[in-house]
């Protein structure tokens, strides 16, 4: 049976991360399983170096009150989680899921993903965590993570789902462009959709070669496809035609580049991923 992992965790999120991956079940015919990652700042307090103004008493006295502490905070996030998993059950069945899998873990939301066993099909994440600075459009601080260290498609949710009818591929020629196309060409996941080929640059032999051969692939396995190549700046490109052609989900490649030239020269991964205001699929 096909597997989704939906990661969830206190932001406003949570919702639409279900629902992206209550519409990816309904067409993988997948279980959803949700899990929500206690991590390690959330369960252990840090406290100051008093040593130096508190005699032994006083330090033990300290210590005692810090496990204290240390074990309500842990309490109370467990309880907190466990009431995110089941608002989270309760939307997945009220969107007609029924195989459904909770899990509640402790650690690294990278690692849990990657160490998933059976390995999901597709992961659902959303666009920020509760950290994020929602203000500056920051995006969550393991979303870059989990995609980089993944080889899984991953589905970074949108603030609120809404149908998807229409695909956007940005379409570089690059090696996770091609797995976009191929995993499009074979999953159920894509049958019936609308999908649009669009290459962001100059128009060049190899740029029409790429664009043709994803579109027979495509059209073979019974997609509807269409090509275009926009001479432009590729965030700019993107984000104008998504909006001016009513596109509901958009699918590119992920962090083509190391982090140390993306913080140099920027990523249009990141840059889309934060702007857009749909979903967006992920391949590495």
């Amino acid at each position: 049976m096909s597997r989704i992992l939906a990661c969830i965790d206190g932001s406003i999120y949570g919702q639409s991360v279900c629902d992206h991956a209550a519409w990816a079940s309904e067409r993988l015919e997948a279980e959803v399983e949700v899990t929500h990652v206690l991590g390690r700042r959330d369960l252990s307090s840090v406290p100051a170096d008093l040593t130096g103004s508190l005699d032994a008493t006083g330090q033990e006295v300290l210590m005692a009150e810090l496990v204290a502490l240390d074990a309500q905070r842990s309490r109370l996030a467990q309880r907190r989680g466990e009431l995110a998993l089941e608002e989270a059950r309760r939307r997945l069945e009220g969107r007609g899921v029924t195989a459904i899998k909770l899990s509640l873990r402790s650690g690294d939301l990278t690692e849990t993903v990657n160490e998933a066993d059976p390995p999901p099909d597709v992961v659902v994440i959303g666009k920020r965590g509760e950290g994020a600075d929602f203000a500056k459009m920051h995006l969550g601080s393991n979303l870059e993570r989990v995609v980089r260290a993944g080889h899984r498609p991953i589905l970074v949710a949108s603030r609120a789902f809404k149908p998807i009818r229409r695909v956007l591929v940005a379409h570089d020629g690059g090696e996770s462009a091609r797995k976009a196309v191929d995993y499009m060409a074979t999953s159920p996941l894509f049958a019936g959709l609308e999908i649009h080929l669009v290459h962001a640059g100059a128009d060049r032999r190899e740029v029409s070669d790429a664009l043709g051969e994803a579109h027979a692939l495509l059209s073979t396995a019974g997609r509807s496809a269409s090509t275009a190549v926009i001479e432009g700046e590729p965030d700019h490109v993107i984000a104008t035609y998504v909006r001016n052609e009513d596109i509901d989900l958009l699918v590119m490649g992920a962090y083509g580049h190391s982090r140390i030239r993306a913080l140099l020269v920027g990523s249009v991964t990141t840059e889309m991923v934060r702007t857009c205001l749909i979903p967006v699929m992920l391949f590495r």
